[in-house]
């Protein structure tokens, strides 16, 4: 019997079916990519990082952590990918009326935190139908028919929006952006001597101290650097307690003008030197507060000089030179 012989034949492929396998091969490759990523992905938006836990920390007086929830609309079983952080902070804020700042934060696998702060009553805005009470951030508390006591009055502010829980705003930008310069500032302040601040004129703004010192500021330009001099020119040894007018002059100098009685204070009929009674606006034959203060009446002729003497302005160079002295160590440091 003849043996068979087995032989391999190989067949060599040519280098167009090499190809086409090759793009064969990472179509396939591809499609199972994309099959894992779409599981994958669909896996995270359902199953995965849903929310187990919310935490609730910060200031809040007036509101429990599960009111601050709600007003979220954020709820337990949600999905941490699928959440815009952003606009539950907004619901947040926009529902709760004293709550001044919301973050929420994802806190993965499965927590989220949020942390908001209250609002602080700060400032008193009078305009022509009554009085704003005001947060230190600006978000309006209250419309009211009253001053609150112990907070500094702006005048002639014009605001644009009155609803309470809104940002306030003004219908002159430039106005706005005076107001929020100048907010800042005080709100940096240990010690808040202010008891109004007059935006009739923007370019002439007037700060009235409770100590009867009438600031006149300019605009709103360099507001840390101009505030910071006027209370420099208000300690310096021959303006410690005297009433009178600080005035800008130029853009890094200033001068101080004392008066024979107490300086008028803006929003006030009489002049007085009673911290108290920077508090309480004039007000029209219906008792609501005006939208302006009256004009100031101006300091006498006389003034203090630098050597104590009566008879000129006083150009407080040894005071600008200290306070700029200060400066540039503060921002050197």
């Amino acid at each position: 019997m003849k043996d068979v012989e087995k032989t391999n034949v190989e067949r060599k492929n040519s280098s167009k079916r090499m190809r086409r396998r090759r793009r064969k091969m990472n179509l396939y490759g591809l499609i199972v990519i994309l099959l894992v990523m779409t599981v994958g992905v669909t896996v995270c938006y359902t199953f995965l990082f849903n929310i187990d836990e919310i935490r609730v920390s910060g200031e809040s007086d007036q509101y429990t952590a599960e009111e601050i929830v709600n007003a979220s609309g954020i709820a337990e079983g949600d999905n941490l990918l699928r959440l815009d952080t952003n606009k539950s902070a907004q619901n947040i804020l926009d529902n709760l009326l004293y709550i001044e700042t919301a973050d929420v934060d994802r806190d993965f696998p499965s927590s989220l935190q949020i942390t908001v702060t209250k609002c602080v009553p700060a400032f008193n805005v009078i305009y022509d139908m009554g009085t704003l009470l005001v947060s230190k951030q600006g978000k309006i508390l209250a419309d009211n028919g009253f001053v609150t006591e112990g907070l500094p009055i702006f005048y002639g502010y014009e605001p644009s929006v009155t609803t309470p829980g809104t940002p306030l705003a003004s219908v002159d930008e430039q106005k706005d952006e005076a107001f929020r310069e100048i907010i800042s500032e005080i709100n940096s302040m240990e010690n808040n001597n202010i008891s109004s601040i007059d935006l009739s004129d923007k370019y002439e703004i007037l700060v009235n101290y409770s100590n009867g010192i009438i600031f006149k500021m300019g605009n709103w330009t360099d507001v840390e650097y101009k505030m910071n001099m006027a209370q420099d020119v208000m300690n310096h040894e021959n303006v410690k307690g005297k009433t009178g007018y600080i005035t800008m002059i130029g853009s890094n100098q200033c001068s101080f003008r004392s008066s024979d009685g107490p300086a008028y204070i803006p929003g006030t009929t009489q002049p007085t030197t009673d911290p108290s009674a920077a508090q309480q606006p004039a007000t029209d034959t219906n008792g609501m507060p005006l939208a302006t203060a009256p004009v100031i009446a101006e300091p006498t002729t006389e003034a203090i000089t630098q050597n104590g003497a009566v008879g000129e302005v006083l150009d407080e160079e040894e005071i600008f030179g200290e306070h700029n002295e200060r400066v540039s160590g503060e921002l050197a440091e």
